[in-house]
């Protein structure tokens, strides 16, 4: 696969992912507004996006050709890892928007903003760490 190709194709599989967590935050938030609903929104779309991410990422970026469950847990493990850092990027972008703005557009926008930073550095950890083209150990 060619850099361009493979730039593209992250970038593609990045936005579904990003579609994929805001879609799901705004289900949460159409369920529960309380005290944590914000909150609780942003967990179910980080666990929404990262599932996403990761089954895509495997197969069509890293060509991980690992199977069963042991392997493949490992696997996800490993890619949760590298996204803790990540994450919280992505969360105090999208936090602070929503404080700086208070509209659900802004909030979006900086979740837009610190998800397309994240998955840059995130492909970069992948790479080093979880897809290496070894099974994990």
């Amino acid at each position: 696969m060619t850099p361009a190709t493979l730039a593209l194709r992250y970038a593609a599989f990045a936005a579904v992912a990003t579609a994929v967590n805001l879609a799901a935050q705004h289900a949460s938030l159409a369920v529960y507004r309380g005290t944590l609903g914000l909150l609780a929104a942003i967990g179910v779309g980080t666990v929404a996006g990262l599932a996403t991410k990761y089954l895509l990422d495997k197969r069509w970026i890293f060509a991980d050709a690992a199977r069963g469950l042991g392997p493949h847990a490992r696997r996800f493990g490993l890619y949760t890892a590298t996204g803790v850092f990540t994450t919280l990027i992505f969360w105090g972008t999208e936090l602070a928007f929503h404080a700086a703005f208070g509209t659900a557009l802004m909030r979006d926008l900086g979740a837009v903003i610190g998800l397309a930073v994240g998955y840059v550095l995130k492909y970069r950890l992948d790479r080093r760490f979880v897809f290496t083209g070894e099974a994990p150990a």
